[in-house]
């Protein structure tokens, strides 16, 4: 059972990505303040990490408001290689705070319809 919710999830997760529409992409191997994007509600943030070990990487990402530079919040901590989404229902002008340990990582912006935004499933990221 588990395993076909899993295909499930990644059938929508993929259909979901590649219908929306990307507004930026960022891409680096350490700390980072990214440009400023654009986005109406909804938003996804696309992110992948991946590097040369497997217990050493580390990922976090904070999302700031760009006219004000006010720390919105965290948006990922993970020490695990991977990828993920994470959906946003709040438009506005952003800047992420990237900062990586032994990692590669690259960030999409995605732009989604609300439609898409529905078929959206949350699950947990390994801490």
């Amino acid at each position: 059972m588990k395993k076909k919710l899993l295909l499930i999830f990644l059938t929508l997760s993929t259909s979901l990505v590649s219908a929306s529409q990307t507004v930026k992409e960022f891409s680096g191997n350490s700390n980072a303040t990214t440009a400023i994007f654009t986005v109406d509600s909804p938003w996804l943030l696309d992110w992948r990490l991946d590097g040369d070990y497997d217990s050493l990487v580390a990922l976090d990402i904070s999302l700031i408001e760009a006219r004000t530079g006010r720390h919105v919040g965290r948006v990922l901590h993970t020490k695990y290689k991977g990828n993920g989404v994470k959906l946003f229902d709040e438009g506005g002008s952003y800047q992420l705070r990237v900062s990586s340990t032994l990692a590669r990582w690259r960030i999409k912006i995605l732009q989604i319809t609300d439609e898409e935004a529905k078929l959206y499933t949350p699950r947990k990221i390994q801490d």
